[in-house]
């Protein structure tokens, strides 16, 4: 049978003012057109409660005893990547039948869902110890210290691209608690290289890079790009540079290079894109990208330039000028992984 529609507050009320006025519940139900025993209901109702609200429900009783609660939530608590199907075949050994959308709405209740994983760096101890050791050494290093940096990186963005997912239970604000995020280390995928730099001041050169970098060419990009960007962004005398630990980044051809030049090299903590606020940017550019939909590689190389030559200067500013909040969150987490 069909579930009927409940009759509005509004309607109730008539129902026991017509019958307070001496009306039948015949004559009321003829009148507002609502069922006899309805009307009856109400007007009985009414006169034991002395109201037509609806009265609190106790609802079917839980089909998870409280020491079954308290299981699965340890369970999931314990390894955040249990599933239902684990859960379900769990409870039914320990005598409970159950299906999978009890789970979840059980596990809801205790402010739990299933979510997907977070896929971040690979972080080893020696990369923790690093990471701390920078956010402290630096956070209380003055503003203007930051807006004097140039930061930069190398981006692949896909042209068609999915990226795996993996459900774990967690609770509201874990997501990147290690238990609740995959690992993964820098590695190829994605359609088009390209390298890009900022500052506070705004958004400085972007390249594409088309053949297989190395040292050598990593100092032919910074040779042509990493200086006109300086002068056009305006840099202050003792601007310094950052780049993160990859290989060729660190390579003894790249090393000689910027000593020769005689560039201050911000020291950098492996594994630590979070630290990067380029990476914010990369994350904008594309977003920017995927919304205008290209079709092929050329038009990809061609908006992905249009849409950082239109990255506002202030998203850059705020970004540099929040920089102590993101070393205060390495630290607040212990040297893992931050929201940034």
């Amino acid at each position: 049978m069909a579930k009927t529609k409940e009759l509005s507050k509004d309607t109730r009320n008539k129902i026991v003012d017509l019958h307070q006025a001496g009306k039948t519940e015949s004559a009321i139900g003829k009148q507002l057109g609502v069922k006899k025993s309805t009307v009856g209901a109400i007007i009985r109702k009414w006169k034991t409660y002395k109201t037509t609200d609806n009265l609190p429900r106790s609802g079917a009783p839980g089909k998870i005893s409280p020491h079954g609660v308290k299981m699965i939530t340890r369970m999931v608590s314990k390894n955040p990547r249990t599933t239902r199907g684990d859960l379900v075949n769990d409870l039914q050994r320990a005598g409970t039948k159950v299906t999978k959308a009890t789970i979840s709405n059980t596990l809801r209740r205790q402010g739990l869902k299933s979510c997907s994983a977070r896929r971040v760096p690979l972080l080893k101890p020696v990369h923790v110890r690093a990471r701390l050791k920078f956010a402290r050494e630096h956070l209380d290093d003055p503003e203007e210290d930051w807006e004097n940096v140039i930061w930069s990186d190398e981006t692949k963005i896909e042209l068609f691209g999915k990226n795996s997912t993996c459900g774990v239970w967690r609770r509201k604000n874990a997501e990147l608690h290690p238990k609740n995020t995959i690992p993964t280390v820098k590695h190829g995928g994605g359609n088009i290289m390209l390298w890009g730099c900022f500052s506070a001041k705004g958004p400085g050169r972007l390249i594409r890079v088309k053949e297989i970098m190395n040292g050598a060419m990593y100092c032919e990009i910074l040779s042509k790009n990493l200086l006109p960007s300086a002068r056009a962004l305006k840099m202050k005398r003792g601007w310094v540079f950052q780049h993160d630990n990859d290989p060729k980044h660190t390579a003894r051809a790249t090393k000689e290079w910027l000593r020769k030049k005689h560039f201050k090299v911000l020291e950098w903590p492996s594994q630590s894109p979070d630290l990067n606020p380029i990476e914010n940017l990369w994350r904008e550019l594309k977003i920017r990208v995927a919304q205008r939909q290209p079709h092929n590689i050329t038009a990809l190389e061609e908006i992905c330039m249009e849409e950082w030559a239109k990255l506002p200067a202030t998203v850059c500013k705020n970004l540099v000028a929040t920089y102590r909040k993101r070393l205060t969150s390495v630290i607040a987490n212990k040297g893992y992984i931050t929201k940034y």
